[in-house]
């Protein structure tokens, strides 16, 4: 067995431990408060600030990991993760609850960082993103059913992200240390130097934008999505949670089958007829007034969104094998999800649940049309400028579009100079003999 698949252990692991706050995101919002008294608004700010931390690692990390090590930035992350998580878990005043998420949300952007960079050089992106969707929907549901066993308060979702983070540890012994390049071996491929430049720029560019308002579209309704069901919908604290666990075992599902249905449909209809189902099923959660409304908007919603979500962040690696735009556009994604909840509750407090609803479904199928764009613009794309019309038309694209992280690492990216071909001077000395044995085998001088 190749190194690579044993590599992806650790790397789905961490990237399980680094999205763990995004997917607990409800119950953290509706604990913060029921326990120190907040205000909703208030609550979801402090949720915004911890994804805000979260979304600035990426930003921070996005050309480093590969200098700074993927162990010792692992290892960095998962630190913080346990002494600001934890921090939270024991405070009981405000402040020192936002300064605990601060640090915290730090950690899970440094984890998530670390992953994706290591799933971008996979032979399959996409796989590896459906594998660590998998992992982290089937914690974050186990946890969606336990919580609301052990008692209320804030401590207790802040204190599973800690211990999550703390199982996880171990498991970073198996990554490379720092090389002071891009990372050979186990975690990746290699790759190009670490000055190249960055391909793609405007395709990643036009994806990352979209993806931050997708991505708050998205946690604008997850982060009220538990005051919909307390307050609207009527429904009970353990009822909720049940609906959420039964949602996120749905997601499962939906990535499962995401992973098995793989490049067949390609990128595009995924992305945007994915999208429009969850602006659909946006509507229908947000408007939700009873159990069998809330828990099939939920259901439906978690069944598409991590499936859009596995292609997206499959469409980012595939940008850049060095993993630089898997970590830019899983930055601006988690700089979306750090507005979400705050945008979720002005909405929801100047124009309802149902208002709330309608703008996010129209918000949804406005960026669905620029990420369904860079998925057909980048899909089987050449590398080097030319080579489709040098190498053989079509075909071609689809080997370039389709050649692994190992092999594409090594072909000059988009934009690199080309060789000059050399002209090679035939001295006229060397062609007489050629000439002369021609003249001699003519027809005309046998006869």
């Amino acid at each position: 067995m190749s190194s690579r698949p044993r590599a992806l252990g650790p790397l789905v692991a961490l990237f399980t431990a680094g999205y763990l706050a995004p997917y607990l995101l409800p119950t953290v919002v509706g604990r913060l408060s029921a326990g120190l008294g907040l205000t909703p608004a208030r609550a979801g700010l402090v949720g915004s600030v911890l994804l805000l931390a979260s979304a600035s690692a990426g930003f921070t990390l996005a050309s480093r990991v590969e200098r700074i090590g993927p162990r010792r930035a692992a290892r960095g992350g998962l630190l913080a993760m346990c002494v600001g998580y934890g921090t939270a878990a024991l405070a009981g005043t405000a402040p020192l609850v936002v300064g605990g998420a601060v640090v915290g949300g730090f950690g899970s952007g440094t984890a998530t960082a670390v992953a994706a960079a290591g799933f971008a050089a996979q032979r399959d992106p996409h796989r590896a993103s459906t594998l660590g969707l998998l992992s982290v929907s089937a914690t974050a549901g186990a946890l969606y059913l336990t919580l609301p066993h052990l008692g209320g308060g804030h401590a207790l979702p802040f204190a599973a992200i800690a211990l999550t983070a703390a199982l996880v540890w171990p498991l970073t012994a198996l990554l490379p240390g720092a090389t002071g390049r891009a990372a050979a071996g186990p975690v990746g491929a290699p790759s190009a130097a670490p000055s190249s430049p960055l391909p793609h720029r405007r395709s990643g560019a036009v994806l990352a934008a979209a993806i931050l308002f997708w991505s708050l579209a998205q946690n604008a309704l997850w982060g009220v999505s538990g005051r919909i069901g307390l307050t609207q919908a009527g429904l009970g604290e353990v009822t909720v949670g049940a609906v959420f666990a039964v949602a996120l075992g749905a997601g499962l599902a939906g990535v499962t089958a995401a992973g098995a249905l793989g490049s067949r449909l390609g990128r595009a209809v995924p992305i945007g007829a994915g999208t429009a189902l969850i602006a659909c099923c946006v509507l229908v959660s947000s408007a939700a007034d009873g159990l069998t409304s809330f828990a099939t908007g939920e259901i439906l919603w978690n069944v598409f969104y991590p499936v859009v979500l596995s292609y997206l962040l499959g469409l980012a690696a595939s940008l850049d094998p060095r993993g630089r735009w898997a970590v830019l556009v899983g930055s601006a994604s988690s700089l979306g999800v750090a507005c979400g909840p705050v945008t979720g509750s002005v909405l929801s407090e100047r124009a309802g649940y149902p208002g709330m609803g309608l703008v996010l479904c129209v918000l949804l199928l406005l960026v669905a049309v620029p990420m369904t764009a860079v998925a057909l613009h980048t899909s089987g794309r050449p590398l080097v400028p030319g080579s489709v019309r040098r190498r053989g038309g079509a075909p071609a694209a689809v080997v370039a579009g389709t050649t692994s992280a190992a092999a594409t690492a090594l072909v000059p990216q988009m934009g690199a100079p080309e060789q000059e071909v050399a002209a090679i001077p035939v001295p006229a000395a060397r062609r007489r003999p050629a000439q002369r044995s021609f003249r001699l085998a003519r027809p005309s001088d046998r006869g």
